[in-house]
């Protein structure tokens, strides 16, 4: 088989030995890889590169288009980007896949289910977009933003990896209960694309009974599709079904580039001491080895990890870091067992995934019509909700605009309802037209003028329709 370049990203804290034993298993096994080392990750950070992620590394990536990567430090609370996120992002690897399989060996609360699940997490949208802005000095804003057309990818690709691996059924987990535009979308998504799946059953559940029913019978699942955050908590809930985060391996699909990694973070404290388990990036090295189409290989890897499960060798994160395997000798153990063959786990007959191809038009969604229903402002005042309604209502009058309610953190609290609510300084201040009659841009620009001469305003937002139906919410109380 001709030899495949790869870029490996050896990672922060104990990276450089999970990395390092996935590559002397790989190496042992035969595959046909070349590997272009590269940086990303703390080190990076520390010489002054905000994303983590140098010129070169992106180079390398832009041309192997695979990625083996070790887990890289995120700064928590401040400064700078998270590097594996910027990585998923600048490659658009849009498809989080985190397979949860109960290992021979490990025992768990739910040793002998039969757990053997698939979570596909959208990769580069949702809240993990990361965009953010301190509204007033004390509320803070994150913009949770989903596309249709993020949806229909990871929707199909969720659909033909159910496909190309066997599997039975796709559920799609959402709060859409609550978030009906976001979340939503993704469910209604799901449910115009499942017809074109009849050979796959497919359901939806709200994403809070799904991490229920995944505590309370994981073996109803196959394969779980779900939004950014929503597929990072319910990944790592499933992980801790089968033996936790050391068995857990993931890849970040793209139709372009895939770059596979494990779940489990940098653990710095243990680092160095040759103790960690390194079998969650071995087996995220056997799904990229699937990736290339070195099936075989493949096979010989993951069944070398499973008999030397089966033969009782454990790692420090099972038994007792005093009383485990070293990292070292355990991967020696499954490299003495490449060419055994498992006796308790069938290893899948897997395809090649057919990668969706989705429209590539920019404008994705195209109503037949459209129009302008109003405009929310968001303004900073340390004032009573009754004040900032008078206020503002005598600062508008005679404009395109009336004020019809204001609301703080998501309930109306003007004109009041009699609720009882606490508030802080940020006010949504909804505004309709006063007239039966389109309003247009310098109408808005003119409320804005007219709101500033008084208030600090922050934020606005268009309220429009979409072939007749409203694009935007209403707070609680509001009619």
């Amino acid at each position: 088989m001709e030899r495949r370049k790869v870029t490996l990203i050896p990672g922060d804290g104990i990276g450089p030995e999970v990395v390092g034993s996935a590559r002397r298993v790989l190496e042992a096994a035969g595959a046909p890889i070349e590997w272009e080392v590269c940086e990303a990750g703390a080190e990076v950070f520390r010489k002054g590169l905000p994303s983590g992620v140098p010129p070169e590394t992106i180079e390398s990536i832009s041309r192997t288009r695979v990625v083996l990567k070790g887990p890289l430090e995120t700064p928590v609370g401040y400064g700078e980007k998270s590097a594996n996120v910027t990585l998923r992002k600048l490659f658009e690897t849009y498809a989080n896949v985190r397979p949860v399989r109960e290992l021979p060996g490990v025992t768990t609360p739910y040793s002998g289910r039969g757990i053997d699940l698939v979570v596909v997490r959208e990769n580069v949208e949702d809240l993990y977009a990361g965009i953010e802005y301190m509204q007033t000095p004390g509320v803070a804003e994150a913009l949770k933003l989903i596309s249709r057309k993020g949806c229909e990818k990871i929707v199909r690709f969720a659909f033909e990896l159910a496909r190309a691996e066997g599997r039975k059924s796709v559920t799609c987990a959402t709060k859409a209960n609550i978030m009906k535009l976001t979340e939503g979308m993704l469910k209604r998504t799901f449910e115009e694309l499942a017809p074109d799946y009849p050979d796959l059953e497919a359901w939806h559940l709200i994403v809070d009974n799904c991490a229920h029913q995944l505590v309370k019978r994981p073996e109803q699942f196959d394969v779980i599709v779900t939004t950014n955050m929503n597929g990072d908590i319910l990944s790592d809930e499933s992980s801790a079904l089968v033996g936790g985060l050391g068995f857990a391996p993931s890849g970040n699909f793209g139709n372009d580039v895939a770059i596979f990694e494990a779940v489990h973070g940098s653990a710095p404290k243990y680092a160095g001491k040759d103790v960690i388990n390194p079998t969650a990036l071995i087996l995220s090295a056997v799904m990229m080895l699937r990736y290339l189409g070195m099936f075989d290989v493949a096979a010989d890897v993951e069944h070398a990890v499973l008999v030397t499960l089966e033969s009782g060798v454990r790692t420090g994160d099972i038994v007792g870091y005093d009383k485990g395997t070293p990292t070292t000798a355990y991967t020696d153990a499954i490299i003495s067992n490449l060419g055994k063959r498992s006796s308790t786990w069938r290893v899948r007959e897997y395809r090649p995934i057919r990668l969706p191809r989705v429209a590539p038009d920019i404008d994705f969604v195209k109503p037949s019509s459209r129009e302008v229903a109003g405009v929310d402002v968001f303004v900073e005042a340390a004032v009573p909700a009754d004040e900032l309604g008078k206020g503002l209502e005598e600062l508008t009058a005679g404009s395109a605009f009336a004020l019809k309610m204001i609301g703080n953190r998501g309930t109306m609290v003007y004109p009041p309802t009699g609720a009882i609510t606490d508030v802080a300084d940020h006010w949504r201040c909804r505004f309709v037209p006063a007239a039966d009659r389109a309003v247009t841009d310098e109408d808005v620009l003119e409320l804005l003028r007219r709101i500033g001469s008084r208030y600090a305003w922050m934020h606005v937002e268009k309220l429009q329709t979409f072939d007749g139906e409203p694009g935007f919410t209403k707070d609680q109380g509001e009619n």
